[in-house]
């Protein structure tokens, strides 16, 4: 049985701002893909973004290319192995340590993601997150010289296609049979001016047609980041910040000139060349460009971080705190407006937003976010989800409002 001792609810100025403005920074450029996404589904993508030929276009793809595809997803999930490993150091040294508490957390935190993908948007992440954070808490005891070798391993790992294709054929399980007859006139068709009901129903089919690219692509980088994550986490890296990115900078400012160079190749040049086609290359160009995005979502990390201890734009950065200490409220709240803006129970925009429009609204939304969330959290402890979260988690029903006082913990990033 698990042990009954009250914990002490952390202090707010306990809270390590860098982190939450880590998280903030995430949620914003996650949500700059998504809405390209949302706006025009895999399906029908790229013929729709043909037709998008004006100079502010071009840039904007360009933008999106080179600085928030594959970038925003490692940077997210390494706060997210970072957080399970923080909690769980300190239910340690309170003798609370137990697998069924995180059992608990993950389970919930995966029906919120089947909530998500069968109401609102087809693209969620959470029940993959849940699945792979359930598993990395199994390794949370173990040596810090397997959990690194494990991280590489998962991100370098060349074959992922072919064992998903292997399994999916074990299982007799043919994802494009569910998007069978769906082109992306229909698509378009059922989004913006469907039922809601017809919209569920896609948005079903979307994810199950979608597994494998779930699983073959974001799961490794994402049990990549975590178990990295993980790692920094157990060896209390966020006890000095300061220190830690200091110690860094040489060798991550190299690796992001480097991986830098390899995306403009692999973007810009490679595709002249007939070896760009080979398909035994290809799949090793392909990995080499998302260890590079891999890389550039860490360098941004370490990017803020200096300028948070050694420049005046800290006082820039700052309000992101706020957005990322709602974040899960606020990646959902991002989903149902995208459902409002884009979906027949709203504006019907589906496939009418240009590159530069979705970019635009998507940093305009955030901002409202982030102040909303400011507004928020002055008259409350957590968002909403996370407060859900915690109760479920926690199994008591744990005051909000600042003025009380709370009987658990709030589960954020801490100085000890």
């Amino acid at each position: 049985m698990e042990n009954k001792t009250v914990i002490q609810p952390t202090k707010k100025e306990s809270r390590i701002d860098l982190l939450d403005v880590y998280r903030g920074f995430a949620v914003l450029g996650i949500f700059v893909v998504n809405i390209v996404i949302m706006n025009s589904t895999f399906l029908n993508q790229d013929e729709f973004a043909q037709q998008w030929t004006s100079g502010i276009d071009r840039i904007s793809e360009r933008i999106l290319q080179l600085f928030f595809y594959t970038k925003f997803f490692p940077i997210f999930s390494l706060l997210f192995g970072l957080g399970i490993s923080m909690q769980a150091l300190k239910l340690k040294e309170k003798g609370r340590l137990s697998f069924s508490f995180f059992a608990r957390r993950m389970f919930i935190l995966f029906l919120i993601g089947v909530f998500h993908i069968i109401f609102i948007w087809s693209g969620d992440v959470l029940n993959l997150y849940a699945l792979l954070g359930l598993m990395v808490t199994t390794l949370i005891g173990r040596s810090n010289r397997l959990i690194l070798f494990l991280s590489f391993f998962f991100l370098l790992f060349p074959f992922y296609d072919e064992v998903m294709g292997f399994f999916m054929e074990s299982l007799n399980y043919d994802p494009g049979s569910y998007l069978n007859g769906y082109d992306g006139e229909l698509v378009n068709q059922i989004i913006s001016e469907g039922s809601y009901l017809e919209g569920i129903q896609l948005r079903i089919r979307e994810y199950l047609s979608n597994v494998p690219m779930l699983f073959s692509f974001l799961a490794p980088i994402a049990l990549s980041v975590f178990l990295l994550g993980l790692y920094l986490g157990k060896n209390q890296i966020y006890k000095n910040l300061e220190s830690f990115i200091s110690r860094i900078g040489k060798p991550l400012l190299l690796a992001g000139i480097l991986s830098n160079i390899y995306r403009l190749v692999f973007l810009f040049v490679l595709p002249e060349y007939d070896i760009y086609s080979d398909e035994n290359l290809r799949p090793y160009f392909v990995k080499a460009m998302v260890v590079s995005d891999v890389v550039m979502g860490i360098f941004y990390l370490w990017i803020i971080g200096w300028l948070w201890y050694n420049s005046k734009l800290k006082t820039l950065l700052k309000p992101l705190r706020y957005a990322g200490r709602m974040a899960l409220t606020n990646y959902i709240m991002q989903s149902f407006l995208g459902l409002i803006l884009f979906s027949s129970i709203g504006f019907s925009l589906y496939e009418t937003m240009s590159p530069f429009q979705t970019l635009s609204t998507a940093v305009a939304i955030f901002s409202v976010q982030v102040i909303y969330s400011k507004l928020w959290l002055t008259y409350f402890k957590f968002g909403p989800l996370e407060w859900l979260w915690r109760c479920l988690t926690y199994k008591k029903l744990l005051p909000i409002r600042r003025l009380q006082k709370a009987n658990l913990p709030e589960v954020g990033y801490e100085k000890q």
